[in-house]
């Protein structure tokens, strides 16, 4: 005898599911995805709220404004240098051919009988080359005092700091940058750089390692400071 097929009992109030339910399967808890992926370890702060742990702020000089980097005052350092070499080579180069023509001529003179006349080798060489050194000398330093003294009080600014934008102050934030303190910081780098061996490179990369205003020696002996102003 052939009993009929059984099936499962309904729920009360409704109807049999029409198959077996699908399992869900949890996702394990480190495989889901994470909201802060990508996210970086120490992200700067939103305005108005306070700083994290890991944000450190940027050297500020006295008066607030950014100091200038290491990488900003060598750059505009060779833009000056470029045009204090160009200015100047448009009087000394001139001067150099001239003394070279006239040397020449004084070489290859002779008498009227046309005897060849020796040169005194002081009285007609070395203590002309000696004046023009000289003469070369006092040129270039005027050009670098008015560049780096007359120019820099007025504005605080060379052509190559212009560019950059940089800008020097005192170190006082109540005191104006005056004529006498751009004298001191071009004195210094200028009778350092000449008459001390290694002074220059020193002067430049105290820089790196001066706290806490990243001062170079001419600008210690100034009491100045490089700072980063807006473009």
């Amino acid at each position: 005898m052939t009993h009929p097929p059984t099936y499962p009992t309904p729920p009360a109030g409704g109807q049999p599911p029409a198959g077996p339910t699908p399992l869900r399967h949890a996702v394990p808890a480190q495989h889901a995805p994470s909201p802060y992926a990508g996210t970086p370890a120490h992200p700067s702060p939103p305005p108005g709220y306070p700083p994290h742990p890991g944000w450190v702020p940027p050297p500020l000089a006295p008066n607030g404004q950014p100091l200038a980097s290491f990488a900003d005052r060598l750059l505009a350092l060779l833009v000056d240098a470029a045009i204090i070499v160009a200015v100047s080579m448009v009087v000394v180069l001139p001067a150099a051919f001239a003394f070279t023509l006239w040397m020449m001529s004084g070489l290859t003179a002779s008498a009227a009988d046309g005897r060849y006349i020796t040169p005194d080798l002081f009285g007609d060489f070395l203590l002309p080359l000696l004046a023009l050194e000289a003469g070369i000398f006092l040129f270039t330093l005027g050009v670098t005092y008015v560049f780096h003294v007359e120019m820099m009080f007025k504005t605080g600014q060379t052509v190559g700091k212009r560019m950059m934008k940089l800008r020097v102050v005192p170190l006082d934030p109540a005191l104006p940058l005056g004529r006498k303190a751009a004298a001191k910081r071009w004195l210094a780098h200028q009778v350092g750089g000449s008459f001390i061996p290694g002074f220059s490179y020193v002067d430049g990369l105290w820089q790196l390692w001066d706290k806490p205003w990243q001062q170079c020696l001419h600008d210690k002996f100034a009491r100045t400071v490089v700072v980063k102003v807006a473009p």
